[in-house]
C-alpha cells in the first residue's frame, strides 16, 4: 500500500467516482463498493462528503 493514495476514479464512475476510487484503492471490484453504498442508507451522506474531500485523479 505504500505510495497509494486515495483519489475519485475519472474513468471507473458512475456518478462522482467515489466508489471507484475506493475499490481501486482497496483493490478490490467496484460492483462491491456501490453494494455497501446502495444498501447502507447512512452512506448517502458518507459518499457527499467523500465526493466533496477527496480529490480527482
Amino acid at each position: 500500500m505504500q505510495g497509494r493514495k486515495l483519489r475519485r476514479s475519472r474513468t471507473d464512475r458512475m456518478l462522482a467516482g467515489v466508489c471507484g476510487g475506493l475499490a481501486e484503492f482497496l483493490d478490490i471490484s467496484p460492483i462491491l463498493v456501490r453494494i455497501l453504498f446502495l444498501f447502507i442508507p447512512s452512506n448517502l451522506l458518507v459518499y457527499i462528503l467523500c465526493a466533496i474531500i477527496i480529490p480527482e485523479k
